[in-house]
């Protein structure tokens, strides 16, 4: 009887190893892509956020009565255009205040000038003394300087009546108004924000392996997030020499001038360094690679068995750099090589391979 059991385990043994080599050659369904040369260009792919290179908060000079608002949420203003107004009645009343005594000081300087003149001339006639004339020439010196200072008071009113209107001082578009008409404002107070538009600017990390390739000259391409169809060229503006210790990566700011205003800030974009020319590699779809956590990647090839059919056949290979929806490898792939970009997670080296699609 046990000489039996064994003879029967022995055999189911046997079948299911069997069963098991024959499900290892089942044909596994898979679909393909030929790989490409990645060309020499070097792009470096990188993600960041759009800001507003202006962004401000106005407040007006004065403190005073809101008598009129020109501007509201919005609206695009140029720099110089008005965009509120405060009541200014006392203002101009001082200032033509200041006027009047500035033209009545203008009088007095004119008669003290011609009083000097009658006196030089009775004392080169000998009828009055020469002491007479620089009592005569501080008249005049007094008058003059008294028009002077008149003359400052009046450019002082006038700057005051100037300070009850609020202008841009960059064009943009007023994101927030926080006052309204007869509302009493004091300095200080942010009645509008201004937010410029043009140029925009995104900032992105870079890594310290490729902060010394980047330069002012370094050709810049963005591309928004929310449109995947555009592309905008940009311009390295800064490069912040010091840098993050934790994530070892250095600020670089690009600015981009979007003349159709389809970007704005807040949104995300891609920006790509394109760092010049180097070795020539091989372009892998992303799907294609395999990542272990220890940091090594792997490709399933689509190999010839010498027979018509095709079997996968495991490939170590070293990632580059990123290109978007690809990546460059550097070693261990030829162009015009098959590679498996779907059903490549449980294959087994020499397993055959049943194609469904192939790119």
């Amino acid at each position: 009887m046990d000489s039996l059991r064994r003879s029967l385990c022995g055999f189911a043994c046997v079948v299911g190893l069997l069963t098991g080599a024959q499900a290892q050659l089942q044909p596994a369904p898979i679909e393909l892509a030929t790989l490409q040369p990645s060309g020499r260009d070097r792009i470096l792919d990188l993600s960041g956020n759009v800001t507003a290179q202006r962004r401000a908060e106005l407040s007006p000079r004065v403190s005073g009565l809101v008598a009129a608002i020109a501007a509201d949420v919005g609206d695009r203003v140029r720099a110089g255009q008005l965009l509120l107004e405060l009541d200014d009645e006392l203002a101009r009343l001082a200032y033509a205040r200041d006027q009047a005594q500035l033209e009545e000081a203008g009088t007095r300087v004119r008669e003290a000038r011609r009083l000097y003149g009658e006196a030089r001339s009775l004392v080169d006639k000998a009828f009055l003394p020469e002491t007479r004339l620089p009592a005569s020439q501080a008249e005049v010196d007094i008058a003059h300087a008294a028009r002077q200072r008149i003359a400052a008071q009046t450019r002082e009113s006038a700057e005051r009546v100037a300070r009850h209107r609020m202008s841009a001082p960059f064009d943009g578009v007023i994101v927030r108004r926080s006052a309204e008409l007869g509302e009493w404002v004091d300095t200080g107070d942010a009645v509008f924000e201004l937010v410029a538009t043009r140029p925009l600017r995104i900032d992105v990390q870079v890594p310290q392996e490729r902060i010394a390739e980047i330069s002012a000259d370094t050709p810049v391409t963005v591309m928004p997030d929310a449109l995947p169809d555009t592309r905008l060229s940009g311009r390295v503006a800064a490069r912040v020499p010091v840098g993050d210790a934790t994530a070892r990566t250095f600020l670089v700011r690009v600015l981009v001038d979007d003349a159709s205003d389809h970007v704005a800030p807040g949104m995300s974009a891609h920006v790509q360094f394109r760092l010049g020319e180097g070795r020539a590699g091989v372009s892998v779809p992303r799907d294609a690679v395999l990542r272990h956590p220890d940091g090594r990647a792997e490709v399933w090839l689509a190999s010839e068995d010498g027979k018509g059919g095709l079997v996968a056949r495991r490939r170590e290979v070293r990632i580059v750099r990123n290109l978007g929806d690809r990546v460059e490898v550097a070693e261990g792939l030829a162009a015009g090589q098959k590679v498996v970009i779907r059903g490549n997670e449980r294959l087994r080296d020499g397993q055959p391979l049943r194609v469904v699609a192939e790119r």
